[in-house]
C-alpha cells in the first residue's frame, strides 16, 4: 500500500542553489472571478491597505510578473487546471467577445486545461469562444488529454478542427533552455457526471489516459519532466486525504511528477506527496497562486517547495490587466444591466452579518440555502403566479455574502452567488421552471432528496414555503413523516399524504434541478416513479414546458432566474438606517432550513 505523506517547507526557495530550475505558478478554478471579492463593491487593485477583497487578475498579474522578473535564469511558467469560465457578470459576455482567454495570456499564462464549467453552453458554444479569443490574438495554449469525439455528430465538429488546427492539444511539450516538460490536461470522472452539455463529446478514462500519456513521454525521451493538469478534485476524509486526483498520482506516479489538481475547491496549505508525485490545489476563485519548485541536480528535475501565496490587498495590482477589465466591465453594464436599470458600481442591498453555504461544512446551518429559497419564492409570487414550494441545491450556491468593511454589497457580489446555467434567451442563468405533482409524489421527491445529499452534499436542498418532519430512525423511504405547507405570516397547515388527496401542488426550481424529477424512477430503479404535471394534471412529457413566464403579456418567454430573484427580493427590503440602501433582515441571521428532525415517539 503506497504512502500518502504531507510536506512542510517552512522556507520558500531560501536557497537558490542551481541555475535553470523550474518553477510552476498555478491556480485553479478561477470562474471568472476577474475582479477581486467580496464583497467586490470595495475592490481597489491598484492601492493596498484599503480592502479586505481576496482575488483579482490585476493582483495575480502582478504576481506573475514579479515571480518572472526576480527568477531570469529559471524557467517559470503559469498555468491552471480548469474551470477559468462562469462565475461572474464577466462570463455571460464570452459568447460574444471571446474576451478572458486574451487577458490571460497577457497576465502570463502558458497552459491551460479545460474544465466541465468551459462546457456549459456546449462544445460548439466553447469553440466559438476559444475562436473568438483566437482572432484577437494570442491566447494561452489549452489541454485536454482524454476528450473523444463522435465521427457521427457534427455538434463538436467546430471543438474538433480546434484540435487539428493544434489550438487545443491532447498534451504540449514546453521547450525551453534545453528542458523539455510536457503538461497534460485531465477531465474527470465527476467532472463528467455534472456537466449535462458535454454531448456528443465523451472522456475516456482519465487515470488510464494519463498514465499511458505521461509513460510514453517520457519512455520516449520526450519529455524530461511530466506535469498534469488534472480538473478532477481531492477531498479530506479525516486526517486522510482521498479522491480522483490522489488516485490518479497513486496510478501514475512513475511517470508524473506532479499533479496540479482542480474542481473540487479545496486549498492545500501543503503539498500531498505520493510517493515522489505532490499533488496540490489552490482553493477557487484566485484567492490564491500556487507555486512549485522543481530544483535541477545534475541532468534531472526533482520537486522542492511548495507555497501557496495569498492574493490580498498587499498586492498593487497590474495597471494595464485592469484598464482592460475596467473596459469589459462597462460592456457588461451597456449589454447585461442597462435594460434592468441596474449600476453595476453601485450598493443594492446592505448587512452587517455573513451568510454563507459551505458544502463541507454543515449544511443544515446555512442561513444562505433558505433565503436563496425564499427569494425564488418570493419572486414568483411577486410575479402574481402561484407556487407551493420553492427549492434550491447547494450545488448551484457558488460564493457567500460577506459584510466586508462597509456592509455594502453590488449586483457583481448578487450574482456571484447564483451565476451558473443558461436558458432560451440571452440573460445569463438556468430558468426558473415549475412542476405540479400529487402529495404522495411531493413526498417521494422529497425522500430521494434527502438520500442522495449523502452521496454529495451538492445535492442537499434547501426550502421555502414548506416545513418537513424527517424521522432519521425510519426505514429506507419512509423518513417523511409530515409535511406542513405555508408560511410564518399565514400559518403552516398539514397535507394529507396518502394516494387519496390528488390535488396538485406547484414546486419550483431551476430547470435543471426540475429535471431531476423526471429520473427519480430511474436513479431508484424502479421503487419510487414520479409523473411530474401541468397545472390541468397532464403529463409533462417535456421539462421545457416547465419554464416559468414571468410576464405572459410579453412577447415570449420571460424567464426568471435566481439571481434576479435574489436582487429583486433584496430590492423589497426596507431601508432601516435611511441611507437609500435597502438592508438584509436580521431574522436571516439565524433563518435555517425548514426541515425538523422527529423521533418515533414524537409521531
Amino acid at each position: 500500500m503506497k504512502k500518502i505523506y504531507l510536506l512542510a517547507f517552512p522556507v520558500f526557495f531560501a536557497c537558490h542553489i542551481y541555475a535553470q530550475n523550474i518553477i510552476l505558478m498555478h491556480t485553479n478554478d478561477l470562474h471568472s472571478k476577474l475582479n477581486g471579492y467580496s464583497p467586490e463593491i470595495e475592490y481597489t487593485p491598484l492601492t493596498t491597505g484599503d480592502d479586505n477583497t481576496k482575488g483579482g487578475c490585476a493582483r495575480i498579474a502582478a504576481l506573475i510578473q514579479e515571480k518572472k522578473s526576480k527568477h531570469p535564469e529559471d524557467i517559470v511558467l503559469v498555468v491552471d487546471a480548469g474551470d477559468f469560465l462562469m462565475g461572474s457578470l464577466f462570463h455571460p459576455l464570452e459568447k460574444t467577445t471571446g474576451f478572458q482567454l486574451g487577458l490571460m495570456e497577457e497576465m502570463g499564462y502558458d497552459y491551460l486545461t479545460i474544465g466541465n464549467h468551459e462546457f456549459d453552453y456546449g462544445p460548439e458554444t466553447l469553440a466559438d469562444i476559444i475562436n473568438l479569443a483566437k482572432q484577437k490574438g494570442s491566447i494561452p495554449q489549452l489541454l485536454l488529454t482524454n476528450i473523444e469525439f463522435d465521427e457521427n455528430d457534427d455538434r463538436d465538429n467546430k471543438l474538433k478542427a480546434l484540435f487539428d488546427e493544434g489550438i487545443i492539444q491532447r498534451y504540449a511539450i514546453h521547450k525551453e533552455k534545453g528542458v523539455n516538460i510536457a503538461f497534460l490536461g485531465v477531465f474527470g470522472e465527476n467532472a463528467v457526471e455534472v456537466q449535462p452539455y458535454l454531448e456528443p463529446v465523451t472522456m475516456s478514462n482519465p487515470y488510464k489516459a494519463a498514465k499511458k500519456t505521461a509513460k510514453e513521454l517520457k519512455k520516449s525521451g520526450k519529455a524530461d519532466v511530466v506535469i498534469v493538469l488534472s480538473h478532477s478534485g481531492i477531498k479530506k476524509s479525516g486526517n486522510e486525504w482521498e479522491g480522483e486526483d490522489i488516485k490518479l498520482a497513486k496510478k501514475g506516479n512513475k511517470y508524473i511528477d506532479a499533479v496540479i489538481s482542480g474542481h473540487s475547491h479545496t486549498t492545500t496549505q501543503k503539498p500531498i506527496l505520493i510517493e515522489n508525485t505532490p499533488v496540490v490545489q489552490t482553493g477557487a476563485d484566485g484567492q490564491h497562486v500556487g507555486c512549485m519548485l522543481f530544483m535541477q541536480n545534475d541532468n534531472d528535475y526533482k520537486f522542492s517547495d511548495f507555497r501557496l501565496i495569498p492574493v490580498k490587498d498587499n498586492i498593487v495590482g497590474k495597471k494595464s490587466i485592469q484598464s482592460k477589465i475596467d473596459k469589459q466591465q462597462a460592456l457588461v453594464q451597456d449589454q447585461l444591466l442597462a435594460p434592468y436599470g441596474i449600476e453595476y458600481e453601485l450598493p443594492v442591498f446592505e448587512t452587517d452579518f455573513e451568510m454563507s453555504c459551505i458544502e463541507s461544512g454543515n449544511l443544515h446551518l446555512s442561513t444562505l440555502g433558505p433565503f436563496l429559497a425564499d427569494a425564488i419564492y418570493y419572486d414568483i409570487h411577486n410575479h402574481g403566479i402561484h407556487t407551493d414550494v420553492s427549492m434550491i441545491a447547494a450545488g448551484v450556491i457558488r460564493n457567500h455574502i460577506n459584510p466586508g468593511i462597509y456592509g455594502k454589497q453590488n449586483i457583481a457580489d448578487v450574482f456571484s452567488i447564483c451565476p451558473l446555467g443558461q436558458g432560451k434567451d440571452d440573460i445569463p442563468g438556468s430558468p426558473l421552471a415549475q412542476v405540479y405533482v400529487t402529495a404522495k409524489e411531493l413526498k417521494n421527491v422529497l425522500e430521494v432528496l434527502h438520500m442522495v445529499q449523502s452521496s454529495s452534499s451538492s445535492n442537499y436542498c434547501f426550502y421555502s414555503g414548506i416545513r418537513i418532519y424527517i424521522n432519521p430512525e425510519k426505514g429506507f423511504l419512509n423518513k417523511i413523516q409530515r409535511i406542513e405547507l405555508g408560511n410564518k405570516a399565514n400559518g403552516w397547515e398539514a397535507i394529507d399524504l396518502s394516494k387519496h388527496n390528488t390535488k396538485l401542488y406547484a414546486v419550483s426550481a431551476n430547470a435543471y434541478m426540475l429535471e431531476f424529477l423526471g429520473m427519480i424512477k430511474q436513479k431508484t430503479l424502479g421503487l419510487v416513479k414520479v409523473n411530474p404535471k401541468l397545472q390541468d394534471g397532464t403529463t409533462m412529457e417535456n421539462i421545457r414546458n416547465a419554464i416559468i413566464d414571468m410576464n405572459p403579456d410579453a412577447q415570449g418567454v420571460q424567464e426568471g432566474k435566481e439571481w434576479l430573484a435574489f436582487y429583486r427580493y433584496v430590492s423589497s427590503f426596507p431601508d432601516t438606517n435611511n441611507n437609500g440602501i435597502p438592508d438584509m433582515p436580521q431574522a436571516y441571521k439565524t433563518r435555517f432550513n425548514p426541515i425538523i428532525l422527529t423521533s418515533g415517539k414524537d409521531n
